[in-house]
């Protein structure tokens, strides 16, 4: 090879060198963005774990996990304008942890909260939601996406049926079709002293009366919390 080398044009040679500089440089640039991003994960479950102890000492087994920086890059990450983790509550039996109550952990943040110092979580707004509070969430969320009022049919809907991008789909029932409106159309509704619902295409969106910021769930992301919710998966 080095006999062989020595005969090639000396321009061949140097092209190669770069582009073997180039993807080297392109390699360690992209492994570099999977370590900031890893080591993002790692800081946010830890700021939200800090956040449980110290706020509800009650739980004293849980288990705390986010999905939300799976397959993402920073960029993502510095518009992401909500955190979401799962919490389950868990008991050791015959040494054996066996799963309990589910939750789901939001972290609110605000702009800037990723900048080029890092992360900074004095701009996120926790808020813990249980089991009830989230069937109520979708209860008031499916009311405002659909013609259906009732409550009570809402609830047995959500709790036996599934939510796919278009309606809460009821197996030998009736479905709760979603209205079909366009990407400009926003429908509220005053939820909480903290919280008012938008629906619009495709998102469910909470805005923050505290700081005065609208935060969107994607559909896919609100199918995947209610299924866990559900108990239908863990995250690990």
């Amino acid at each position: 090879m080095i006999l062989f080398s020595s005969f090639l044009p000396k321009k061949i040679i140097a092209q190669n060198n770069n582009n073997g500089a180039a993807v080297g440089a392109a390699i360690g640039a992209a492994i570099g963005v999977m370590i900031a991003i890893e080591q993002m994960k790692e800081q946010a479950e830890l700021e939200a774990t800090q956040y449980m102890i110290a706020n509800y000492p009650e739980l004293d087994k849980f288990s705390l996990t986010t999905l939300d920086f799976d397959g993402k890059k920073i960029s993502d990450m510095s518009s992401t304008s909500v955190i979401t983790y799962t919490v389950t509550e868990f008991d050791i039996v015959d040494e054996v942890p066996v799963l309990g109550k589910r939750r789901i952990l939001f972290g609110f943040t605000s702009y800037g909260w990723v900048n080029s110092n890092g992360v900074n979580f004095s701009k996120v707004m926790w808020h813990l939601v249980d089991e009830a509070e989230w069937f109520n969430m979708m209860i008031a969320y499916t009311k405002l996406a659909s013609a259906e009022k009732n409550e009570d049919i809402i609830r047995d809907a959500l709790k036996n049926g599934k939510v796919d991008n278009t309606r809460v789909k009821v197996k030998g029932g009736d479905n709760i079709d979603f209205y079909q409106i366009y990407g400009d159309m926003y429908l509220v509704s005053d939820y909480s002293d903290r919280f008012k619902f938008i629906y619009n295409e495709w998102t469910f969106g909470i805005f923050l009366k505290e700081t005065g910021d609208l935060v969107q769930i994607g559909r896919r992301d609100l199918i995947k919390f209610h299924k866990f919710m559900k108990g239908e998966f863990n995250v690990w």
